[in-house]
Parts: structure tokens; C-alpha cells; sequence
């Protein structure tokens, strides 16, 4: 299971580097792409819950880690809450 970093660009323009630890990433997110705040985090959900869900399956745990940046996400995400227009654009992923 290939560990994979995706870079994010922010609403305010800020950068960060993401961490998931499946390929499963790159089934929805595309580099280059934006996404309006809300499909952004239902995106993100998704993925992070499939990560953790293939760790779980292959060695009999979930990936808290996978979880642990979900609330990164999360909490990031509230921070633009009223910005109706706000997108977050997947820069990367490696």
C-alpha cells in the first residue's frame, strides 16, 4: 500500500502537504483540479475513510493517522465556513 503526500492550496492562499496512506487519493483528486469547499470535504471524507478501511483490511487496524489528518481537514475547512465561494485546489500528488 504506497503511502502518498498531496499538496492543498487553500482558500487564503496557503499551502499544505497531506497525507494518505493509500493510492486511493488519486481516485478523487485530480492535480491541477479545485474543488468548492463543500465536494472538497466530501471528497476528502471519502478518501481518508477508504485509506483507513484498506489499512484495516490488510493488517487489522485503521489508519489513525489517515484519521488524524481527516480532522486536520476538518477543522481547516471550518475556517472558510461563510465564504460561499471558497475552493481548495489539489496542487500535487506524490
Amino acid at each position: 500500500m504506497p503511502e502518498m503526500h498531496w499538496t492543498l492550496r487553500w482558500p487564503d492562499g496557503s499551502e499544505e502537504r497531506c497525507y494518505s496512506p493509500s493510492s486511493v487519493i488519486t481516485e478523487l483528486f485530480t492535480p491541477g483540479q479545485s474543488y468548492p469547499l463543500p465536494e472538497f470535504l466530501q471528497r476528502a471524507r471519502v478518501a481518508m475513510e477508504r485509506a483507513s478501511n484498506r489499512v484495516e483490511r490488510k493488517y487489522g487496524f485503521a489508519c489513525t493517522s489517515a484519521m488524524a489528518q481527516l480532522d486536520k481537514i476538518e477543522t481547516r475547512v471550518a475556517g472558510f465556513q461563510g465564504q460561499p465561494d471558497a475552493q481548495v485546489t489539489c496542487l500535487s500528488i506524490t
